[in-house]
């Protein structure tokens, strides 16, 4: 198995995308991990202890985050994150990895390792935490901002492939985000995607609010990236300003920090719930290949995480099992 990582893109690249490699290396020997980026760089913050299953293909160029996507695909076609592309297109890896500029890696997705046959607009998935530890798989959660009842049907599919192979569900659950559980509530694009999700080879249960997702009213929630990515980030400023507003009053007095010391292991517990790092990545699900989006902000953790979950999905061939029901359609 051979996963290509761009070491150039992210806040923390070179230095902790090539550590969350190679601790990657060592933890699966069995993985052919290939660095992407300055060889000098990457080499750098390897030292001289380079896992014999570790190879470094050079890179000129870095797509940033300032970059608009399409421009910098075409142009920058000796990037880290495009090479990474053409690695998995031309069978050299089966999976890519980056922490970098979104917008390209959907564009790099798209360009350079190709859609799906069949497929009309691939969808990144997020798997959101939920109070029970298993999760809610999420998509579409920004790769397209518009999209038709034809795209929610697909993006539900994949979503139902990627829980049975990923997490081992025999019928997931399938959910459409909307404002109201009847079945003809919201608008028209939700209206007539539950058509053809009542349809579908599917376990559709229906329509699903946002408030109850935490507690995992369904196991895959189908939206419009635009929906999708509100919601996400609505519930990441939650998380982030109730935690703030916790240790505020748990630092407030000697008494309340004496309460903190109690409650701290089960606090910890907790936030643990809503860390990226503790869930890899957001695969770009459609493509033909395996590209995976890792947080911006990812650290040795997450990129040995991301690691893992692309192991998981190349053993249980996610991509190629999407691909024969896609077909079908």
């Amino acid at each position: 198995m051979r996963i290509a990582i761009d070491a150039m893109g992210g806040d923390h690249a070179p230095s902790l995308i090539v550590q969350g490699a190679v601790e990657a290396a060592l933890e699966w020997p069995e993985l052919r991990i290939i660095l992407v980026g300055d060889t000098a760089q990457i080499e750098k913050h390897i030292g001289a202890k380079k896992p014999s299953n570790i190879e470094i293909v050079h890179a000129d160029d870095v797509i940033g985050p300032e970059d608009e996507p399409v421009k910098a695909v075409r142009r920058k076609k000796n990037s880290s994150m495009v090479m990474a592309g053409q690695l998995v297109r031309e069978g050299h890896a089966e999976a890519m990895l980056s922490a970098g500029n979104t917008g390209a890696l959907m564009t790099t997705g798209l360009l350079v390792v190709g859609r799906l046959e069949g497929m009309e607009r691939p969808a990144l998935v997020t798997m959101l935490p939920t109070m029970d530890d298993v999760g809610c798989l999420a998509l579409d959660l920004g790769a397209n901002m518009d999209a038709k009842p034809e795209h929610l049907l697909q993006y539900a599919i994949m979503g139902s492939i990627y829980r049975s192979k990923m997490n081992g569900m025999e019928k997931p659950r399938v959910g459409l985000l909307n404002v109201g559980t009847e079945a003809m509530k919201g608008n028209e694009l939700t209206k007539a995607a539950y058509e053809l999700l009542e349809s579908a080879p599917i376990n559709f249960i229906g329509n699903v609010e946002a408030r109850d997702v935490l507690l995992r009213n369904c196991d895959v929630l189908i939206c419009d990236g635009f929906a999708g990515n509100i919601m996400l980030k609505a519930m990441e400023g939650t998380a982030g300003t109730l935690f703030k507003a916790i240790r505020d009053v748990f630092t407030s007095s000697l008494l309340t920090k004496l309460a903190a010391a109690v409650v701290l292991p089960r606090m910890r517990k907790l936030r643990g719930k809503m860390d990226y790092t503790e869930h890899g990545g957001a695969p770009l699900l459609g493509v033909n290949g395996l590209v995976v989006k890792c947080h911006g902000s990812s650290d040795v953790k997450a990129v040995k995480n991301a690691v893992r979950q692309a192991k998981l999905a190349i053993e249980s061939n996610l991509i190629s099992s999407i691909a024969a029901e896609i077909s079908r359609k």
